[in-house]
């Protein structure tokens, strides 16, 4: 079913929750993976805090998923500095996974940017538990998942203001503060919108991946303006059962084998949190990302738009030709890359090939410069082949 967006904008960003959903999948490449690299979870910058409570809150919940309870136990906190404006404490903590890329791939000194991948509405980390460590072992990248302030396993806390605006400043103080490299940016869904709009105002983003993303769709229509008792009614529904039953269901292609109970957990285990409600109505009444005017500000880079072929919550065929349009005037190099048998979530629903469609892209030279892995491995053919010629 395709839905007429511009009369359902709401529902699209409760829609848009189900990137967090998804069962327990034949995939036990991605398990093993997964298990492996949180060994490494260590970042670059200073020392992160272990969140124990993300893992004690899964397994208390019901979650049984092999990749989401391993993810779980890899989620770190970091102490991000923001504005007064944001929060009173000047600081606020930034719940993420960071899952390093295997010394085997490392090629020395020559390597991807790292990919720093941002859920969906009101979801969270735990959502790329199954691309993440596909990514990062296949590409050579470090890839970190994010949780965007005020979703997920970030600060919650009354004092806090968790617009829209402050989300874009938290999520690029987080990569300073962890990070600060250059980087390729990817975003799912309603994370498409912070990946553009983080993106068009950062000379850092190398490369940037919209998956099935929200480019054309501002702010979230009425409930912007309804009143507090009304906004916290109204919030309280996005994280009932029903709601989101129908968000999974709506998502996948075969909703038979992924839209699970055991994947509604996944998606609401962070909603129960305390202060979850406050931290819905301060982004809801700061009118939502807007981030349509902005995609042809990505223009100068590379762009790649991944999109499931059977999306029924944000139909292909409608978004891809806008994004492709917006973004051929620059200088830059857009690629398009649909996964079949796919509904809105080829991060869930088809991680494997998801995983090398974007290794592909940041080892490219438009991104990597010739320095990635790929780009190393094809030298290194070169100069063998130039050598045995002789």
């Amino acid at each position: 079913m395709k839905m007429n967006l511009n009369a359902a904008s709401v529902l699209l960003l409760v829609l848009s929750t189900a990137e967090a959903f998804g069962p327990t999948p034949p995939l036990r490449t991605c398990v093993s993976s997964s298990r492996h690299y949180a060994e490494t979870n260590v970042v670059t910058r200073e020392p992160a805090a272990a969140v124990s409570s993300v893992l004690d809150a899964a397994s208390s919940f019901g979650i049984t998923e092999p990749a989401a309870l391993s993810a779980a136990a890899a989620v770190k906190t970091a102490a991000v500095p923001v504005p007064s404006s944001v929060s009173p404490s000047e600081t606020v903590d930034i719940s993420y996974i960071k899952w390093a890329a295997p010394p085997s791939l490392l090629n020395g000194g020559n390597r991807p940017p790292p990919i720093l991948l941002v859920h969906g509405f009101d979801s969270s980390c735990l959502e790329y538990r199954r691309l993440g460590p596909l990514l990062a072992s296949s590409s050579g990248a470090d890839v970190y998942a994010v949780d965007l302030l005020g979703w997920g396993f970030t600060t919650l806390d009354d004092s806090i203001d968790y617009s829209a605006a402050s989300k874009l400043t938290a999520l690029r103080n987080f990569w300073d503060t962890v990070d600060g490299r250059p980087l390729v940016l990817a975003g799912a869904s309603l994370g498409g919108a912070s990946a553009i709009l983080f993106g068009a105002g950062s000379d850092l983003v190398k490369g940037v991946v919209l998956i099935d993303a929200q480019g054309f769709v501002d702010g979230v229509g009425p409930m912007a303006s309804l009143p507090g008792p009304l906004a916290f009614a109204g919030v309280s529904v996005l994280k009932s059962v029903p709601l989101r039953n129908m968000a999974n269901q709506m998502s996948y292609n075969d909703p038979g084998t992924f839209a699970t109970d055991d994947a509604l957990r996944v998606g609401r285990v962070h909603c129960v949190r305390e202060g979850w409600d406050g931290a819905m109505v301060s982004f809801m009444k700061s009118g939502g990302f807007r981030p349509s005017e902005a995609v042809e500000k990505l223009g100068d880079r590379p762009v790649l738009v991944l999109w499931g072929r059977q999306d029924g919550i944000l139909d292909g065929v409608e978004f891809v030709p806008k994004f492709e349009a917006a973004l051929e005037g620059g200088d830059g190099d857009t690629t398009v890359a649909w996964v079949e048998e796919c509904g809105h979530v080829p991060h869930l629903e088809q991680p494997e090939e998801t995983a090398k469609i974007i290794g592909d892209f940041v080892n490219s030279d438009k991104v990597s410069g010739g320095n990635g892995g790929g780009g190393m491995l094809e030298a290194v053919e070169s100069f063998w082949q130039l050598l045995t010629a002789r």
